[in-house]
């Protein structure tokens, strides 16, 4: 068994789609980046790739890659699950946390677990997704941007 730890954060910007867990949210901003920039998906595959001693994100999916511009990041998941599959793992369970002062993700959270199970081909309730705030305070709290955090047990 291994343990891996994902982080990720992108600002909020105009004229962006929200998308979160593979879910678009309905709100006025969305999260500036070169794929989807969908920060929780992000994160799985940070944790997920380091749990299996296979590199990071940027490594596998560089942002200097047209290929992956606008790219949805469950494709991103797709693939990188298939790489942690090729070096003998096999997903156990995902438990991430978003920060995020608004909009609230509790209406979207059974989707984004669905998605997420989806894209690594195991059960919804393998998959944890779980918000809190900033309680007002820095990058986050002042609503300029989003984190995700992800930790996951492969085996």
């Amino acid at each position: 068994m291994r343990v891996g730890l994902g982080y990720d954060v992108h600002p909020l910007v105009e004229g962006r789609d929200l998308i979160l867990g593979g879910v678009k949210i309905p709100y006025k901003k969305g999260l500036k980046g070169h794929s989807d920039s969908d920060i929780i998906l992000h994160a799985v595959c940070d944790a997920l790739l380091g749990a299996a001693a296979q590199g990071d994100i940027g490594q596998h999916f560089p942002d200097t890659d047209q290929q992956f511009k606008g790219i949805s990041s469950l494709e991103l998941l797709i693939r990188t699950n298939q790489i942690i599959a090729e070096a003998g793992f096999k997903v156990n369970n995902i438990d991430i946390t978003l920060v995020l002062e608004v909009p609230k993700i509790g209406p979207f959270r059974e989707q984004m677990q669905a998605n997420i199970a989806g894209a690594l081909s195991i059960d919804p309730d393998q998959v944890g997704v779980k918000a809190t705030t900033s309680e007002g305070m820095g990058f986050v709290g002042s609503g300029r941007g989003a984190a995700a955090y992800c930790i996951c047990c492969i085996e």
